[in-house]
């Protein structure tokens, strides 16, 4: 629901706070005003974006291989580092799935998952009581006010150092998921999908040097057994689901693998 956060969102024009004064908008002071979409989401956006993000199919891809656990590692590596009260942003959140479950494990949080794909935040905006979406671009500055978060979770997306940095109060914690460089290997050689960067680790740094010190990084990895469908669901809901017939996709198995990155703000 959108009146949790609420009180962390601010204009994306003037960055001054926001109330909403009907069921359908959000407004500042100065009279900027915002839609509510019908599915919850706020569109905190100034303009057309570059990109429009993951699509309804990609989407729905997610939503089903996620849905079947194949991912749920992931997620239980991140719970432990959750504070136990405050603001978890999720930049980039996709359909909701990895904030939820950590709101999950963490009664006293409030969540607000950023995207720019709207079928996404369609789902984003429904995952979990606590959980709020925003439509806004990572790449310009968040609609979120200085020191908010106790939490910025980044999983798989695009990274923005020092709007993160802002964001986060102090003593507050960056996690960073990224694929290892043998994230779906086996799946990657038989269909000649997209290959992780591998300089994946180095750019990563890169982006948030000067905002964060590195606390810790792991490696977590699990061998998952995939039927037919449910391997062509995981292609489906990456940048590969645009170079190849997804017809032709057998089952296998495959390594998934990630890294975990734990930061403190500088």
């Amino acid at each position: 629901m959108i009146d949790g956060a609420l009180p962390y969102l601010r204009c994306p024009v003037c960055h001054d706070t926001l109330t909403r004064p009907d069921p359908a908008t959000v407004r500042c002071p100065r009279r900027h005003s915002f839609d509510i979409a019908r599915q919850g989401y706020v569109n905190l956006t100034t303009g057309r974006s570059p990109h429009a993000g993951d699509s309804a199919e990609m989407v729905a891809d997610r939503v089903a291989f996620l849905g079947a656990g194949h991912y749920d590692f992931v997620t239980d590596a991140l719970i432990p580092a959750v504070p136990p009260e405050g603001l978890i942003v999720d930049a980039g959140t996709g359909t909701g799935h990895y904030l939820a479950r950590l709101l999950d494990a963490r009664e006293d949080t409030t969540g607000l998952g950023i995207d720019v794909s709207k079928p996404a935040l369609r789902r984003a905006a429904r995952a979990h009581p606590r959980a709020a979406a925003a439509l806004a671009d990572l790449w310009r500055p968040l609609p979120v006010a200085d020191g908010a978060a106790a939490l910025v979770l980044n999983v798989f997306a695009p990274r923005n150092g020092p709007e993160f940095r802002r964001v986060l109060r102090e003593g507050g914690t960056l996690m960073v998921v990224t694929p290892a460089p043998d994230h779906l290997g086996e799946l990657i050689a038989a269909h000649d999908l997209i290959q992780v960067d591998p300089g994946k680790a180095e750019r990563v740094a890169e982006s948030l040097g000067g905002h964060f010190t590195m606390k810790s990084t792991t490696t977590r990895r699990r061998m998952i057994d995939l039927t037919a469908a449910e391997a062509r669901t995981l292609v489906g809901m990456t940048p590969s689901a645009r170079h190849v017939h997804l017809d032709g996709i057998a089952g296998l198995t495959t390594t998934a693998a990630v890294e975990i990155t734990v930061y403190q703000a500088i």
